[in-house]
């Protein structure tokens, strides 16, 4: 098999890693390959199927131009500081050089333990691993910043958890494993040296155009910060709701990563939680903005003594000032996501208050969030009948159908361009969580891949409506039990 590697994270930053070996098991066998995926990094589908390729997909054998390495980081989880966590079921493979000339890593999840499992085994439930595989698919076709699964492989063993469980390894190819949690763990040991490397290696990686800078520390910084609530805007546009913000899951590159006890609103309610272990809330669908606030000012904490030349007190005042400004620069991202959903194109001063009103509206009446963007698009045409079947109280909505087609009327745009943008700005199909549990549980149980497949299809097309798959868009009855999703693959 002649996959080139390149390998500048094992050859730039040692020190922050440990080399490390996959591990045999019993019977590999690759269940998913993304085709698309990897031809879009020039991989042939051919050779990831053979049998090397299937050994390399789970974590056995290599070839000659990887440099597998589990990656060390420390991390905020849930508040609290670990000083050493790391890959503790992972590893970097090595990179790859795309078509258009990217650098993007390609990691194993459920590989083994590493130095860093902390007690765990370092192997993955097939379940959780087809969780990532979904979600980052759909993620993508929502045009936000993902990792992408490359394949699954079957281990052929059992994973205890609870239960025994089919094993399995994921490969994802990310933009980079970098994390404010990689910062993190150099600064806390004092060691600037390392901390300065790094800036150096993510500057060259992810912001070349910043080499040179008077401020390069400062202004990477910013650049990761912006990145972040870019993301954040978009997750709060399609009511994605990650579920474990911690700065060890938060990519520098800006891409969602770590898929675990992640799922898609369904009744909009702002303090929705899906982490069976988040009792407090801290990582609810509102407080996601401000987590990331919270979370760029540990990443500024970890930069601080390269910042304004070593000057503490500047360095202190400038990032500080960047931080208080968060929630504006997100008030902006999120009214730039918000307004071709409702079918605005053009930038107006009240369009922030217009889109926390409609919110306001809706809260504490059960509406489908997804659902309500959808059915907004006949009330373009004057049908308001679709999106106030949605409320309880459907005159409850009236008030605020009236502000938004005022503020239509002040577009140079006609319904006929606002219904095509809005089609084009709100998706039919997202990952339903009754659907996804359906789907994982006749995988698992049953063997029987057939939902999972029909879905992952559907996701790939999530704002072209298709005759005869209704069933995707509906959301589960009122009745349904709360859903839950559990840490740990």
């Amino acid at each position: 098999m002649n996959i080139k590697f390149d390998n500048s994270f094992a050859q730039t930053l040692k020190g922050c890693y440990t080399a490390q070996s996959g591990r045999e098991v019993p019977k590999p066998n690759l269940l998913y390959l993304n085709q698309d995926l990897a031809e879009e990094l020039g991989l042939h589908p051919d050779d990831l199927a053979s049998a090397d390729g299937t050994a390399m997909l789970a974590g056995i054998r290599f070839p000659k131009t990887a440099r597998p390495v589990a990656q060390l980081y420390a991390g905020h989880q849930f508040g609290g500081f670990s000083n050493q966590l790391g890959d503790g079921r992972a590893l970097l493979v090595g990179e790859l050089i795309t078509r258009d000339g990217k650098r993007v890593d390609m990691h194993l999840k459920g590989s083994g333990p590493t130095p860093y499992s902390r007690g765990g085994d370092g192997k993955a439930a097939l379940g959780p691993v087809l969780r990532e595989y979904l979600m980052g698919e759909a993620m993508h076709a929502l045009n936000i910043p993902t990792s992408r699964a490359l394949a699954v492989v079957t281990t052929g063993e059992d994973v205890y958890r609870q239960t025994a469980l089919p094993g399995a390894v994921l490969t994802r190819i990310a933009a980079s494993h970098l994390r404010v949690g990689t910062f993190q763990y150099f600064a806390a040991q004092g060691n600037q040296d390392k901390v300065r490397q790094l800036l150096a290696y993510a500057i060259q990686r992810h912001d070349p155009d910043l080499k040179g800078a008077e401020d390069e520390a400062f202004e990477f910084f910013k650049a990761v910060m912006h990145r972040q609530i870019s993301l954040i805007a978009k997750w709060m546009a399609v009511g994605f709701i990650h579920g474990v913000m911690n700065t060890d899951n938060v990519s520098i590159s800006g891409e969602t990563i770590d898929y675990g006890p992640c799922a898609f609103m369904d009744r909009y309610a702002p303090d929705t939680v899906f982490s069976s272990i988040d009792h407090g809330g801290r990582y609810a669908y509102a407080n996601q903005p401000v987590i990331t606030q919270w979370n760029m000012a540990r990443f500024a904490e970890a930069l601080l003594s390269l910042m304004a030349d070593g000057n503490q007190e500047e360095a202190i005042a400038r990032a500080t000032e960047e931080i208080n400004s968060m929630p504006d620069q997100y008030k902006t991202a999120w009214s730039k996501e918000m307004r071709p959903k409702l079918g605005l194109h053009e930038e107006q001063p009240e369009d922030h208050t217009l889109i926390e009103s409609l919110f306001s509206t809706m809260e504490g009446e059960e509406v489908d969030f997804t659902s309500f963007f959808r059915a907004l698009i006949s009330a373009i045409e004057g049908d308001d009948t679709p999106v106030k079947a949605l409320f309880n109280n459907p005159k409850q909505l009236d008030p605020w159908l009236g502000q938004w087609r005022a503020r239509l009327e002040r577009e140079k745009t006609g319904p006929d361009q606002q219904k095509v943008m809005m089609q084009a700005a709100n998706p039919l199909y997202i990952p339903r969580n009754h659907l996804v549990e359906e789907a994982l549980e006749k995988a698992v149980e049953e063997e029987n891949f057939d939902a999972f497949n029909d879905l992952l299809e559907r996701l790939k097309q999530p704002f072209t409506p298709v005759h005869g798959q209704e069933k995707y868009a509906k959301p589960a009855s009122l009745s349904a039990p709360p859903h839950i999703t559990y840490c740990g693959t």
